[in-house]
């Protein structure tokens, strides 16, 4: 079964996150978060609150493993061709 850490590190993995980055939108250390990571260190609610609001994800999963998992959300990009196409289209209707 995996550790709140393991799931905390699968979550911002998904989402393409180093762990500096999550650190930051979390306002935790980058050296804390290693070690919940990797080392199964302990994590009160408030911190766990913190990183689940950085990661979209529910406590509730991050702490057990049950409920939703979180729906990550990546950048998509746009080919150039279908971009000029959807603008000379736009314009054309004016």
């Amino acid at each position: 079964m995996a550790t709140v850490g393991e799931r905390i590190k699968q979550v911002r993995e998904t989402k393409g996150w180093t762990q500096e980055k999550l650190a930051d939108e979390s306002g935790i250390s980058k050296s804390f978060l290693s070690e919940v990571e990797n080392k199964g260190r302990n994590i009160g609610l408030e911190l766990l609150l913190n990183i689940a609001q950085a990661l979209g994800a529910s406590v509730q999963y991050l702490a057990t493993g049950e409920g939703e998992e979180p729906m990550v959300r990546r950048s998509i990009e746009i080919p150039v061709e279908l971009s000029k196409a959807a603008e000379e289209l736009y314009l054309s209707h004016k």
